[in-house]
């Protein structure tokens, strides 16, 4: 008998961390799988926008190939920092002002006119965007227990093929119309970079750097999910330099196995 109130305890304490669990993954993945949709609609909308811009412009391959290719020269170069900004800041800053940036960057596209006009956008919108993906990740360990984690992030990554779903006839679409005289392409990266400047403000509103921060849940709510988020954490963390890293054999197989995902999806993307 006496063992029932303790097991009634543990069931309740069991209910409340469950709906917290939930309700940070109702709260948190459908709005962050909006902003990475937005992420690569924004990025590969240059692929869309390419045989337009031969046209009018005279791009030759060389021209769309370097543009192309010259967002990941940034790109790769800044995702590091971008991850460390968000560990060592703010995740709703780095988020919010990252997507207000190449929102505004991908707008500004549709005004270009000569290569070097085109490779400098593209070469800052690799460094506006570099943040964004490795910044959500460790965003998602702030709030997702270890049991929890793959889950989000498979769950935030099928936005890229979504992304492509949607992609494909809404960039259609938007290149057979040549509103006010202006060209279908120009339409194309305005209008694909303004949602991103509207959904970078709302996430500065809507989104909270830790739990022991989030009024949208209960005390109790977040005293367990900060706690469980501790408990997890290794006990004697290891810091390793720049070299050492590089040399990982771990780090060398997962970089591996990036490289060949983004080369197939990127390359099916353009």
């Amino acid at each position: 008998m006496a063992g029932a109130p303790l097991r009634v305890i543990a069931s309740v304490a069991s209910s409340s961390a469950e709906h917290a669990r939930r309700r940070i993954a109702l709260r948190l993945l459908p709005f962050l799988f909006v902003l990475y949709i937005a992420n690569y609609l924004d990025r590969t909308s240059v692929a869309y926008a390419a045989i337009g811009m031969a046209r009018d412009l005279g791009f030759n391959d060389h021209v769309l190939g370097m543009g192309i290719g010259i967002f990941f020269l940034s790109y790769v170069t800044l995702q590091i920092p971008g991850a460390l900004l968000v560990e060592r800041w703010s995740a709703r800053g780095m988020i919010s002002a990252t997507m207000i940036v190449w929102g505004s960057l991908t707008a500004l596209t549709a005004i270009v006119h000569t290569p070097a006009q085109l490779y400098l956008a593209r070469f800052l919108l690799g460094a506006a965007e570099a943040g964004f993906f490795p910044g959500v990740i460790v965003y998602l360990s702030h709030w997702f227990i270890q049991e929890d984690r793959a889950k989000a992030t498979g769950n935030f990554m099928a936005a890229i093929p979504l992304s492509l779903v949607i992609g494909s006839p809404v960039a259609g679409w938007i290149l057979s119309h040549n509103w006010f005289a202006v060209q279908g392409w120009r339409w194309l990266f305005f209008l694909e970079g303004v949602p991103a400047i509207f959904l970078g403000v709302v996430a500065f509103f809507f989104l909270t750097d830790r739990p022991r921060e989030a009024g949208w849940l209960t005390a109790e709510q977040r005293q367990w999910i900060s706690r469980k988020l501790e408990e997890e954490k290794p006990p004697n963390r290891q810091f390793f330099s720049l070299g050492e890293a590089l040399r990982s054999r771990t780090v060398f197989l997962l970089a591996t196995a990036a490289f060949l995902d983004c080369s197939g999806a990127d390359r099916h993307a353009v």
